[in-house]
């Protein structure tokens, strides 16, 4: 299921290289980290059940309202991407709370900035309905980032326990 999950993004334009470099540019602040640990942390994501879910039934719908297979009113709300139907970052959510609050804040920020990938799968509105792969490569590069923070956390604990 996780290589269906990875194809599907794939399909969809998004690479894990995509989500690594925003994985990168989130945590520089905070941490120096390789490509190949941003790798790891979205590969630990994308193996998780309910994050292969959640992309599964997110993009079924983009490409379902782009082949015009479903009924109003919702087809014309996901082609518009309508700012107050909000499922699509509900469903992204599901992903974010896998790794705690840090998640949720995380993909705040790369929901409202739109960073990277994200940004371009927002601004490719004429050949594709992307009103869910956005939020849900947001949510991925958040859960990937909450897990890098948790586990450098539990490093500094290890080390030093009268801190934690």
């Amino acid at each position: 299921m996780k290589n269906t999950t990875i194809e599907l993004l794939k399909e969809r334009g998004v690479t894990i290289d995509d989500m690594a470099e925003l994985v990168i540019e989130l945590q520089k602040k905070y941490y120096t980290l390789t490509k190949d640990e941003c790798i790891a942390s979205i590969n630990s994501v994308l193996n998780k059940r309910e994050v292969q879910n959640a992309v599964l039934t997110g993009i079924t719908l983009d490409k379902l309202a782009e082949k015009n297979m479903l009924e109003e009113p919702l087809l014309s709300i996901l082609k518009r991407d309508e700012p107050l139907y909000g499922i699509d970052e509900i469903l992204a959510l599901s992903i974010t709370n896998i790794y705690g609050s840090i998640g949720l804040t995380n993909f705040g920020y790369l929901d409202k900035i739109k960073l990277g990938i994200i940004g371009k799968l927002n601004e490719d509105k004429n050949e594709h309905c992307n009103t869910f792969i956005d939020d849900l490569v947001a949510a991925i590069v958040a859960a990937a980032c909450s897990k890098i923070a948790h586990s450098h956390k539990d490093n500094e604990c290890a080390h030093n326990e009268n801190e934690c």
